[in-house]
């Protein structure tokens, strides 16, 4: 499928786009107008952009079947705060109440069964119920366009964060399966940022690897290791001297170059092999040694 935004409806562009950018995380934003009227609303364009100035950006895009703009947006131009209150798996189906369309002047936080908290340092409440409630001023707002389905971009500097301390670990650092965050996909999907669906990845921060283009072109071509056990292999720092990979082959695969001394594709599938059980328990450079035996 091929789908060129000049040629395509809006609301076609927005159910391609937002089930191909996932999973998004999702701001429950606190806002008041020049009134003091409450509002409560979710939004799943959001993100953090900057740590210095530490700067949070969502959208309250215009509505695309009638361009008409929402109370969040309205109320940021009269009043220059909003608290955005991060959600968690306990408060989905509150949020999800929250976002319907209610008349302008309803406070949400009545309506969705919410707690207002005073904040600190701004004006409009905080969603006791969140675990992490973040206290903003608005720095700009950007219109990307006067169209319907068109974002604007509210640039919100973080003043305080307040944080639950239940879902701290013992270190202070936030522990993802306390936390419990949700996050949106597209049309109705939600996913659980927790649990069964975390992983962790060594970040190659520090050490630049040495890349794909410095394997053997028999393990870059080989039948057993997939692309992501090769990016492990070519994220290790820095190629293993031959004279440490012939003591490891000496010590370590004696057996298996003996028990296929005849057949030299059948040792390569076998080292291939090894070298894939070693990356799956995270030892690296042991499996690529265990590939670039095959050449020594």
């Amino acid at each position: 499928m091929k789908i060129l935004t000049s040629e395509s409806q809006t609301q076609t562009l927005f159910k391609y786009l937002t089930s191909s950018v996932v999973p998004r995380p999702i701001a429950l934003v606190s806002t008041r107008d020049k009134h003091g009227n409450v509002n409560l609303s979710p939004f799943s364009f959001f993100n953090v952009f900057s740590a210095n100035p530490p700067i949070l950006v969502f959208s309250p895009a215009r509505r695309g079947r009638d361009n008409t703009t929402k109370h969040t947006y309205e109320n940021l131009l009269e009043h220059k705060e909003c608290v955005v209150n991060i959600v968690n798996f306990d408060i989905v189906e509150q949020m999800s109440l929250s976002s319907s369309e209610f008349a302008k002047g309803v406070n949400e936080f009545v309506k969705a069964g919410f707690t207002e908290l005073e904040s600190d340092h701004i004006s409009v409440p905080r969603v006791k119920e969140s675990p992490i409630q973040i206290e903003c001023k608005v720095d700009q707002v950007i219109a990307l366009g006067d169209q319907g389905g068109a974002g604007n971009l509210v640039l919100a500097r973080v003043i305080c964060m307040h944080i639950d301390d239940d879902i701290l670990d013992s270190d202070k650092n936030i522990d993802p399966n306390l936390l419990k965050a949700v996050a949106r996909l597209g049309q109705n999907y939600y996913s659980k940022a927790y649990g069964e669906a975390l992983f962790q990845l060594n970040k190659p921060a520090q050490n630049v690897g040495i890349g794909f283009d410095a394997l053997p072109k028999e393990v870059l071509n080989s039948k057993v290791l997939l692309a992501s056990d090769l990016a492990q292999l070519a994220s290790w720092p820095e190629m293993i001297d031959e004279t440490e990979v012939n003591e490891y082959k000496l010590i370590e695969l004696s057996e298996l170059f003996l028990e296929h001394e005849d057949d030299a594709k059948a040792l390569e599938i076998a080292l291939h092999k090894k070298a894939k059980l070693l990356i799956e328990q995270k030892n690296i450079e042991q499996a690529l040694m265990c590939v670039l035996a095959f050449n020594n």
